[in-house]
């Protein structure tokens, strides 16, 4: 099998370290792109362990001409794009809406929605101008999307606004033969989620532990969309804590 190239946001912990490793098994040459070089240097070592084989490019997503360059890189030393996993993200504190600084809030949209965005673009006007065409772009969202935790209205707003962005690539790559996915995720253990296990505010004022799943578990998820031919599309997915309260939240 000719080596793919995957671009995975994020990529220096957490879930994008698990999506990058998940993708080398599956013959991506991956590229690396986070804020920290040391932390992408250690997902290096873990990709190089799973007998794959990566690019390490430091990028911050939410300035345009990092993102830019970024992708330059990418296509400097590979001459090719074919999937990108919008990973990066953050969170603001828990605190009621009206409490929340603009800035922490333009923070969270900034990373998680328009960081989104300016990668989408550049891998769009890639896989438009590349032979043969097209290729895939995954992205993470989260079933705050639709379903909300109490204090975290700029994380759910940004989700939100994800999936429209996510639907609106879908439809707008249609005719270049690229399709856009995204997976909503429920509790996975991660540093954003390190607190849950200790109690998480509920929709009724009770805090309550959650249960969480293992990183890998949604790696794999990821891993089988981006497995399937260019012909099909994963337009949304959720994987989630089977026991988390989700369904009937609220």
């Amino acid at each position: 099998m000719a080596e793919r190239i995957a671009v995975v946001t994020g990529a220096g912990s957490g879930i994008g370290r698990a999506v990058a490793v998940a993708l080398a098994r599956l013959d991506y040459l991956v590229v690396l792109s986070g804020r920290r070089s040391e932390r992408l240097a250690t997902t290096a070592e873990h990709v190089a362990r799973a007998g794959g084989d990566s690019l390490v490019v430091a990028a911050d997503v939410t300035d345009p001409a990092s993102v830019e360059r970024l992708f330059a890189a990418t296509m400097t030393s590979t001459g090719r794009l074919d999937l990108l996993v919008n990973n990066a993200g953050v969170s603001a504190p828990a605190i009621p809406l009206e409490e929340l600084p603009v800035g922490e809030w333009r923070a969270v949209i900034d990373t998680n929605l328009t960081g989104a965005f300016l990668c989408t673009r550049q891998a769009v006007r890639i896989m438009k101008g590349q032979q043969p065409k097209g290729g895939r772009i995954i992205n993470n969202g989260s079933v705050s999307a639709s379903v909300p935790r109490p204090h975290a209205a700029a994380y759910t707003a940004s989700k939100h606004g994800l999936t429209g962005l996510t639907k609106a690539t879908a439809l707008e790559g249609r005719a270049h033969h690229i399709a856009c996915g995204q997976i909503d995720i429920g509790n996975a253990a991660t540093e954003l989620t390190a607190d849950i296990s200790g109690g998480a505010l509920q929709a009724d004022g009770v805090v309550r532990s959650e249960p969480t799943i293992d990183v890998h578990d949604v790696a794999r998820a990821v891993g089988y969309m981006a497995s399937l031919p260019p012909e099909a599309n994963v337009l949304s997915l959720t994987i989630m804590a089977t026991t988390m309260p989700f369904v009937g939240r609220g």
